[in-house]
């Protein structure tokens, strides 16, 4: 190779001023941080932050899970090597059961994500997210919304949209005031031709409030919160999700 591809080949593999958060971060050797980034253009990336766990670091302040930042790393394959983060500013950091709901979706977007994949839709869904995380007094079934609306469009970014508006065979407008089957892979059926597993009894203006994103029938507020459940742990996998325990243990979120 001669110094001018050479040197071609180090731009491709550099990154500067890339728009992004921390969605998680744990130590890495004596005094360095691997963190898991998700950023507007390049998706989820993992860095290698060397010396960041070192006192006077640049860095130690800075990658912290839900501060927006500009990121600009370089290197090859699955792991980068983060050269600076600034930080942008312009958004409050969710407190107390916010934070708790952050983690949240910090969490699950670490484990359905695939890495370099990016979805500029979701990244601006997330900031919205935190924004409204962040909100004085929101009130637990506001939490719950919005973790909700949250999930809906994470589900169809990756391709996973779910049909709440229409009997998933058939393609018949759902009626309020009937009750279906939810069936993973489906979609609603009438109950008396449903006979699966794993399937879920629910209302039909559950399953419009829903497609409406609108949370403030009690009803369904638990019923959303039970389906939604149902459909991310068959995409889970078998995978816990931590945060959901802890909120499920504090707030039933």
């Amino acid at each position: 190779m001669n110094a001018r591809s050479g040197n071609l080949a180090h731009e491709r593999s550099r990154v500067d001023n890339a728009a992004g958060f921390v969605l998680h971060s744990y130590p890495f050797r004596e005094t360095s941080l691997i963190v898991e980034t998700w950023t507007r253009a390049h998706g989820r990336v993992a860095l290698v932050a060397r010396g960041a766990r070192r006192p006077r670091s640049q860095l130690r302040g800075l990658v912290q899970a839900f501060t927006p930042l500009l990121l600009s790393w370089a290197g090859k394959g699955e792991l980068r090597t983060l050269h600076r983060a600034e930080w942008q500013g312009g958004l409050a950091l969710p407190q107390g059961m916010g934070l708790l709901c952050g983690f949240y979706i910090n969490e699950l977007m670490l484990k359905l994500l695939a890495r370099e994949d990016p979805h500029e839709n979701l990244f601006v869904d997330y900031q919205a997210a935190l924004q409204a995380l962040a909100v004085p007094a929101v009130t637990p079934a506001g939490f719950a919304a919005i973790l909700r609306r949250f999930e809906k469009r994470l589900l169809a970014e990756l391709g996973y949209a779910q049909p709440f508006e229409h009997e998933a065979d058939s393609g018949t407008a759902i009626e309020a005031e009937r009750e279906y089957m939810y069936v993973l892979e489906r979609g609603a059926l009438p109950q008396k031709i449903a006979g699966m597993q794993p399937a879920m009894a629910i209302r039909g203006k559950t399953l419009l409030d829903l497609a409406a994103d609108d949370y403030r029938d009690p009803t369904t507020l638990t019923q959303s919160k039970q389906l939604m459940r149902l459909i991310i742990n068959h995409h889970l996998a078998g995978q816990t999700l931590h945060a959901r325990e802890l909120l499920k243990d504090l707030q039933q979120l």
